[in-house]
């Protein structure tokens, strides 16, 4: 649960992992702060550069350290192999950035643009690429310190964009014009 808060968890984070095993193949399920979230689809965008790493889509990470929760981003860049043999809810230390692109529904300023970025940071992912739909803007966070990301730029669709070590790829954004609404 968010601290601060009186909202009680829907269920524990092993109610939660016996319903994503059973959960239709086309459903996507995540669970942050003690609620149940189902996932849209990801925009398809093409960041890869170093063929030592591969976008995981909605790969289930468990970051413990900041909530009890199970996220799946969009994406999670990580090098190749990195999840195999790994339980659905892997863990995010090998993880290099995690990708999300805002959700059209009430929640995403809380979940999408404050709540994950902390999430992400106090799992010491080094990188958060957020997609903002609402805003036709990419947002890298990086350096995480203390599970505050330290740096935050934000540019708008059709820049290019260099995504800082250690990841170190440039990713074009004109591509996103078409989903903007």
């Amino acid at each position: 649960m968010t601290p601060g808060t009186d909202e009680r968890p829907q269920m524990s984070v092993e109610e939660f992992e016996e319903l994503a095993r059973r959960a239709p193949e086309t459903v996507s399920l995540e669970f942050l702060d003690g609620r149940v979230y189902v996932k849209h689809g990801p925009i398809d965008i093409e960041v890869m550069q170093r063929p030592e790493l591969a976008l995981y889509p909605e790969q289930g990470l468990r970051i413990d350290t900041y909530r009890k929760g199970c996220i799946k981003p969009d994406g999670a860049l990580a090098p190749v192999g990195y999840f195999a043999g790994q339980e659905e809810w892997a863990s995010p230390v090998g993880v290099l950035l995690a990708v999300e692109v805002t959700s059209r529904d009430r929640d995403t300023e809380r979940r999408d643009r404050q709540e994950k970025p902390r999430a992400y940071a106090y799992a010491g992912i080094p990188v958060y690429l957020l997609i903002d739909r609402d805003n036709h803007t990419v947002v890298v966070y990086s350096s995480p310190e203390n599970g505050v990301y330290q740096s935050r730029r934000s540019f708008h669709y059709g820049s290019t964009v260099r995504i800082p070590a250690p990841v170190a790829i440039t990713l074009e954004t004109e591509a996103l014009k078409d989903y903007a609404d």
